[in-house]
């Protein structure tokens, strides 16, 4: 009886929360319906790179190309050893409005991309500044419209939802659940409340007005935060300024990895850091994975009975129907719930115990120890 009810209330408190996560995807808005700004303020695009010559060129055009004519691109090669500083050298003899700026040294006490984004700000006077990375893909369009919805509802931090590409069925499946878990940590639709905590901030699309910026800290505050996109949203927010996030869709994308080892590797750097670095935070969130979304369906199939086992189909409809309505509307990757749970639980823990061996952890060729993360260094 004990295994019947826990599997009537994780049955029950699934279904809530997917319903739950449809209403929220719902309320927030598109960037595809706004219009476009009549008035444009002026915007630094500013574009932390290192070692990027493989998608570089192709994500750098599409911001070259954007119908915005107040805007400068900065872009700050972080001590790049490829072919970086040439595309880059290229690129600022064809586009008057493009600013290199070269960083040879790493300060003590910072992460690259942090110190190349707060120096990209440093050379910067505009009046808004939007912090992208170097794989993104926009539509001509997308800063005219974001400003202006950015503008009409007086945000002081507006950041976009995009649309990942992979080549890989996998990954994609693996991203959805991701995403899931992601949704229901930030509930990102309510970020626009000021009673609510929630908060949000994406890396590919981070717009931000300079004086709620400086007044946020800037970048010094989150020196040392690997997920430095949703710190930069949460300092935000929590110094009591104006956030709001829109669905970007085909006009913010981004190729974020190749295929699924390649994800699990990249979240090594920061898996531990949503956890604060605490031990026993990370085996709570491991454990709240397993639980949660890893394990009920799988084991209710497999040893429920047939009153369980129907409650195992009621919750697989409903992620089913969800996943149907829901970009990118691949109704089968519901059935990849369990096995992604399965691999963020495990990539949760590799990243604990890798980073708690070596002392800290590494990002970009350069080591950082769990003391100066903690900010004890």
């Amino acid at each position: 009886m004990i295994f019947f009810y826990c599997s009537l209330a994780i049955s029950i408190i699934t279904i809530a929360l997917t319903i739950y996560l449809f209403l929220g995807f719902k309320k927030i808005k598109q960037l595809s319906a706004q219009p476009i700004i009549e008035i444009q303020p002026s915007v630094a695009i500013i574009i932390a790179v290192r070692n990027e010559e493989e998608e570089l060129a192709k994500a750098l055009q599409s911001v070259c190309n954007i119908k915005y004519s107040n805007c400068r691109i900065i872009v700050v090669n972080d001590r790049s050893t490829d072919r970086t500083a040439e595309i880059l050298l290229d690129f600022k003899a064809h586009y008057p409005n493009l600013m290199v700026t070269t960083i040879t040294t790493l300060p003590d006490g910072w992460l690259g991309k942090n110190n190349a984004l707060y120096q990209g700000y440093t050379s910067s006077a505009e009046e808004w500044l939007l912090f992208t990375d170097a794989d993104v893909l926009f539509h001509l369009d997308t800063l005219s419209k974001a400003l202006a919805y950015s503008v009409a509802n007086e945000l002081d931090h507006l950041t976009v939802l995009p649309r990942v590409i992979s080549p890989s069925p996998i990954l994609n499946s693996v991203l959805a659940t991701f995403t899931i878990m992601l949704m229901l940590h930030l509930r990102p639709w309510d970020a626009k409340n000021p009673r609510s905590k929630a908060y949000v901030g994406i890396g590919a699309f981070n717009l931000v007005r300079r004086a709620a910026y400086e007044k946020a800290g800037t970048h010094v505050r989150i020196k040392l935060r690997p997920d430095d996109d949703l710190q930069l949203g949460f300092k935000i927010k929590t110094t009591g300024l104006r956030q709001d996030v829109l669905v970007g869709n085909e006009y913010v994308s981004l190729a974020w990895y190749k295929n699924l080892r390649q994800f699990m590797d990249g979240l090594l750097k920061n898996s531990f850091a949503v956890a604060n670095y605490s031990t026993i935070r990370a085996i709570a969130n491991i454990i709240l994975i397993l639980i949660v979304v890893a394990l009920p369906m799988p084991v209710m199939l497999i040893f429920g009975s047939t009153a369980i086992r129907l409650m195992a189909c009621a919750m697989l409809l409903a992620h089913v129907v969800y996943m149907t309505v829901i970009p990118p509307y691949k109704w089968w990757y519901a059935f990849m719930i369990p096995f992604a749970g399965f691999v963020m639980a495990y990539t949760t823990l590799r990243a604990t115990w890798i980073t708690l061996k070596q002392g800290g952890i590494y990002w970009r060729d350069s080591f950082y120890s769990l003391a100066m993360l903690k900010g004890k260094d």
